[in-house]
């Protein structure tokens, strides 16, 4: 997609810029003579082939400060306190806590040259806020408010159809373009549309490409105002003591460009996704080509490779992409090949098609050749291997490869987790952090981008695929079998940061696969690193009813699982001046495990004097030998205390420990935990909120065979064949309150429920469902939604309409999640079919006879998957305009965001937050109505 960018210029600059201009190609008209002052003041005039320009304005207005808590925006207007579709009043007040005398008025701020917006309020104590509720009162939410003027071609011969803005946001969270005056459209004021900022600064992110709301004028300069959710967050911008000021400042980046018209599709090269190669030979079996549309549907239908490249390697689409208008996809090929390849680059070409046309694009891709690692010293580090991710999103990650090959069975790989905002293919730092290991490859996930979802949901499915990846690879050559790695091996986690967070949850929620766990100055919970304690919200919304929505962060919340950690080797450190991430969170870590079990297998290391990051955090003899220690034991080292604790809160995002495992809660929502404690008498199990579990009879300790099981009392005996099969899994579910055993496979797992974050969990792309392909709110609401998946996560998504929807995602070959926008046949059909409490009649949805059709009202609902088991469907559904746009804001795009399985939010939640909150709950066990876990 072609953007056309403009640097500031100094005034003198600028003046001789637009003098050229006019003498060059056109005379530009200004209906009042310029003001000089304010003209430098606006951002310099961008420019399309078309003859259209755009100009930003640097003068901006200020609204805030208001107390909030972090993520608390996707419930709140974006625009709190105000309503962008009326007047703004530039000279009201409004109340916040943070003031003295209780209220904020507006303010002025100045942008830089390079788009750069610094936000402060020097005004507010906030060290006396500061002193009594901590971090908690440095977050706040702003608005700002600024014009973007757009200036129409100066020739007649230039194109009169309205353009497109590119719009690139970093560092916060929303923003919409409006007319700079109300305006009524068809009797309705227009309602607009809120696009996600790239809150974290991502790289390789797209710019929003933005209909204007009205179109401009083709005889004279249109503006428009452009409003900014402003929030500082201390996970963003830190601690503000670190400027020496201690005032926190909001520091945002907007540029405004018109988009440029180039080929209907062109290449994104920051989206490939592509391979090493070792001695000629891929490290990898996936491509990935990052392709946009600029306008129309365009399908990728065929991949020719070069003459050239075709005596090396067969290349072939996974499946045919489509790409809706203005969307960014990354095209999946797998690569086979046939001999070791002795060129500097890819060459192939990709046939693509719309309703009318068929056309070619040429792909270039980089050939990194490698040597072999075989020697000890000098061998290459950070290797980059690529894979299909469930045999259809290609991803890229990075490797180390041991000093050795194996000497008997294969060791552990390190599976090792970066912190927020690294890019691991951009900055080596992290891949030089890792000592290298003798028998031990390190595995270095990209966590699907630099932020991810913190380790949980599809960035832990990402880690863990990156494992079996390596697997895949290794095995693929015969003269690499000597370094491989087991299948389902286990690993040993290590990460530092948002890392060290994500080590502490991987190995909590899966302890049978981890040997031990090094995290590094990670926080607890999200919760803990920054409390509640200034949450709007929580002046208003019912306790019951918070609760509810709290419970969807109870599966991110490591605290409560570190009893599944009492028998793994744990090395916690952290340094003890760290400002970002302050030391307490570790040791309170420490605290929780150690009263789980006194003699439980973790040791801390506190670093005195230092901060967050230093260089030793890794690279020092106790964590080398803690490292070599653990990676060379063998399974049979392995320890098992005589009593332990499986604490669950999702079945389908939890493994075993010691063999038992949580298949299905009481319920759904709350917490499980089975309380075992074996002995040369019995087994003694006391459960809590379990409804069915299983234990792999090969998995209990000698001294704990041939003896009875005391299930909550009640008495079960195996007979002697049954104990003889070490592969045996025993099952029982609770039935009229006593425990009974099952045969294998004959009680189904439970589904992937309890929050609709779960939809990001997908195995395969993500179906979006829009009523037509016709240029709506619905589309454009797929759009947004779609850009907001690859932004934050990579995740692909294919925008179909309900024409093909019905076919579409019962296909076998359809592995993906899906979500339907709007009640249109196919969402209708669904809800029809009465699997949930939800149902639709009239075009009006409805929860157990009562109807949801409240003016600016929005429902996200999670249902069954129409035909996969293991996939979910996701309803987004708005009343009308205002309350589909609500929805998308709650789409937990981010961790923290408290969205159970299904969600009803009025138009209360503009100015209360969760107190707009009509009702919510978590489904029961097959989808059921689960009262324990619901208000409505």
């Amino acid at each position: 997609m072609g953007l056309t960018r403009v640097s500031y210029l100094t005034t003198a600059g600028l003046l001789a810029s637009i003098t050229a201009a006019a003498t060059a190609s056109a005379t530009i008209t200004f209906t009042d003579t310029p003001d000089l002052e304010q003209f430098v003041l606006q951002r310099p005039v961008a420019m399309d082939s078309t003859g259209w320009k755009v100009s930003l304005s640097r003068e901006w207005d200020i609204l805030g400060p208001f107390p909030i808590h972090a993520r608390e925006q996707h419930f709140l207007s974006p625009s709190f306190p105000l309503n962008v579709s009326e007047a703004i009043d530039l000279s009201a007040t409004y109340p916040s806590a943070y003031a003295d005398g209780g209220f904020v008025g507006w303010s002025k701020a100045k942008s830089q040259e390079d788009g750069t917006l610094a936000v402060s309020f020097p005004d507010i104590r906030w060290e006396a806020l500061r002193a009594t509720e901590g971090w908690a009162a440095l977050q706040h939410h702003s608005v700002l408010r600024s014009t973007v003027t757009v200036y129409p071609p100066t020739t007649r011969g230039d194109s009169e159809k309205p353009p497109r803005l590119l719009v690139d946001l970093e560092q916060g969270s929303f923003f919409t373009v409006v007319p700079e005056s109300p305006v009524k459209a068809q009797d309705d004021a227009i309602v607009p549309e809120w696009h996600a900022g790239n809150i974290y600064a991502m790289g390789r992110s797209p710019a929003n490409i933005v209909s204007l709301p009205v179109a401009p004028s083709t005889s004279e300069p249109t503006t428009y105002s452009i409003f900014v959710s402003g929030d500082y967050e201390i996970r963003l911008f830190g601690d503000p003591r670190h400027n020496g000021e201690g005032i926190p400042k909001l520091s945002i980046s907007l540029t405004v460009d018109i988009e440029t018209p180039t080929h209907s599709v062109s290449r994104v090269p920051s989206h490939d996704v592509y391979c090493d190669f070792v001695d000629g030979w891929a490290f990898g079996d996936a491509l990935g080509v990052g392709l946009s549309s600029v306008d129309g549907w365009w399908t990728v239908q065929n991949i020719t490779a070069s003459a050239t490249l075709s005596q090396y390697l067969n290349l072939e689409l996974v499946r045919e992409t489509r790409l809706a208008p203005r969307q960014t996809r990354i095209v999946p090929i797998r690569l086979t090949q046939t001999k070791p390849i002795d060129i500097k680059q890819f060459e192939f070409t990709l046939t693509i098609a719309s309703d009318n046309t068929t056309s070619t694009i040429d792909v270039v891709l980089p050939v990194q050749n490698r040597v072999q690692w075989n020697a000890v010293e000098g061998a290459p580090l950070g290797i980059k291997a690529s894979y299909l991710g469930f045999g259809t999103m290609p991803a890229a990650f990075l490797v180390t490869p041991p000093e050795r090959p194996n000497v008997g069975p294969p060791k552990p790989p390190i599976l090792a987790l970066h912190g927020a905002g690294v890019d691991i293919f951009e900055f080596d730092f992290w891949v030089q952090a890792l000592p290298r290991q003798r028998h031990s490859w390190i595995v270095l996930p990209a966590g699907r981008t630099a932020w991810g979802m913190d380790w949980h949901g599809p960035s832990a499915q990402e880690a863990w695929g990156t494992v079996d990846a390596l697997h895949h690879i290794l095995t693929r050559r015969e003269q690499w079998h000597e370094w491989a790695i087991a299948p389902n091996t286990k690993v040993l986690l290590m990460g530092h940061s948002n890392g060290g967070q994500g080590a502490w949850y991987l190995a909590g929620r899966y302890p049978d696969r981890v040997v031990g766990v090094v995290p590094a100055a990670g926080y607890i919970k999200s919760q803990a690193y920054v409390p509640w304690v200034q949450s709007r919200s929580a002046h208003y919304v019912d306790p019951a009813v918070r609760a509810i929505l709290d419970s969807s962060l109870t599966p991110d919340d490591n605290d409560l699982f570190l009893s599944n950690l009492v028998d793994t080797p744990v090395l916690a450190i952290h340094g003890g001046e760290d400002d970002n991430v302050p030391v307490w969170h570790t040791r309170e870590a420490i605290s929780v495990l150690k009263t789980w079990n006194s003699q439980a297998n973790v040791t801390f290391r506190e670093d005195p004097g230092e901060l967050h990051w230093y260089p030793s955090v890794f690279a020092n003899k106790q964590v080398q030998t803690f490292l070599s220690t653990t990676l060379e034991q063998s399974s049979d080292d392995e320890k098992t205390s005589r009593s332990f604790t499986l604490t669950v809160a999702a079945p389908s995002d939890s493994g075993s420990l010691h063999g038992w495992s949580i298949l299905r809660l009481g319920v759904p929502g709350r917490l499980g935990r089975l309380m075992v404690e074996a002995s040369g008498d019995a087994i003694r199990v006391r459960t809590r909120n379990v409804q069915a579990f299983s234990i792999h009879i090969g998995s209990l300790p000698d001294y704990a065979r041939n003896v009875p099981f005391i299930f909550d009392g009640q008495q079960l005996d195996l007979d002697e064949e049954t104990w003889s099969l070490d592969g045996f899994t025993l099952l029982l579910s609770r039935e009229d309150g006593q425990w009974t055993p099952h045969s294998p496979g004959s009680i189904r797992a439970s589904p992937p429920m309890g929050r609709v974050a779960n939809i990001l969990s997908s195995k395969g792309p993500i179906t979006i469902v829009i009523a037509s392909k016709q240029t709506s709110r619905e589309l454009s609401a797929a759009l947004r939604l779609a850009h907001n998946l690859n932004v934050y996560h990579k995740l692909d998504a294919e925008i179909v309409d309900d024409k093909e929807a019905a076919d579409k995602i019962t296909e076998p070959s359809q592995t993906g999640n899906t979500i339907l926008l709007g009640l249109g046949e196919v969402a209708t059909s669904t809800l029809q079919q009465r699997r949930i409490a939800f149902g639709v009649a009239d075009g009006v949805l409805s929860l157990r006879g009562r109807l949801i059709n409240e003016d600016g009202t929005a429902a996200l609902i999670l249902h069954p998957h129409p035909s996969r088991e293991d996939a979910l469907l996701l309803l987004m559904h708005g009343t009308d305009a205002i309350g589909l746009e609500r929805a998308l804001r709650l789409f937990p795009i981010r961790t923290g965001i408290t969205v159970p399985d299904w969600i009803i939010v009025t138009r209360q939640a503009d100015e209360r937050g969760t107190a707009g909150v009509e009702g919510a709950g978590v489904w029961g066990n097959d989808w059921s109505w689960n009262e324990a876990m619901s208000a409505f």
